[in-house]
């Protein structure tokens, strides 16, 4: 459904994705009626973490406004990419990654698009290790499919509680 329509989106709270981070919903298929793009606000808390995960069949793009972050990325999150505010990642479909705030003070603040207009529909957490990886029951099966994680598995550090708001 095409539209000629300008929509405003102005989130007042946060909500934790699948990737156990907090997050500003901004525009998406729900939201905006968007089809092939979302973009949002997410929230890295000092010395927090995201859990291991990847976008199925999507594409990602990452502009840091606020701190320093350590993207892992890989098969077995081998890799790494140190980041920070002013600058863009580009995550392709289907790699493994796993945002880490550098800071134990500073919280990371990053505008975040996707191609997928449903943003957390495509999230698959990801375990990496080189004997298993879990299925969404907690089952474990050779590692390097990319297999799914379950909803409670992987690190997270977060201050219990904590939610921010923008004004």
């Amino acid at each position: 459904m095409s539209s000629d329509k300008v929509i405003t989106v102005r989130p007042k709270e946060t909500y934790i994705t699948r990737q156990q981070l907090p997050n500003f919903e901004g525009i998406s298929a729900s939201t905006a009626s968007t089809q092939h793009l979302c973009m949002h606000l997410v929230i890295i808390p000092p010395g927090g973490q995201a859990v291991a995960h990847y976008h199925n069949g999507y594409e990602t793009a990452i502009y840091i406004v606020k701190g320093r972050a350590e993207t892992k990325y890989g098969e077995e999150l081998q890799h790494s990419s140190i980041n920070e505010a002013g600058d863009f990642l580009f995550i392709p479909p289907n790699v493994p990654h796993q945002p880490v705030n550098l800071s134990e003070t500073e919280e990371v603040i990053a505008v975040v698009a996707r191609n997928d207009p449903n943003e957390q529909e495509s999230v698959v957490l990801y375990h990496a290790s080189s004997t298993t990886t879990l299925d969404e029951t907690g089952g474990a099966y050779p590692a390097r499919s990319l297999a799914p994680l379950n909803e409670t598995g992987g690190v997270h550090k977060a201050k219990e509680n904590s939610t921010t708001e923008l004004s």
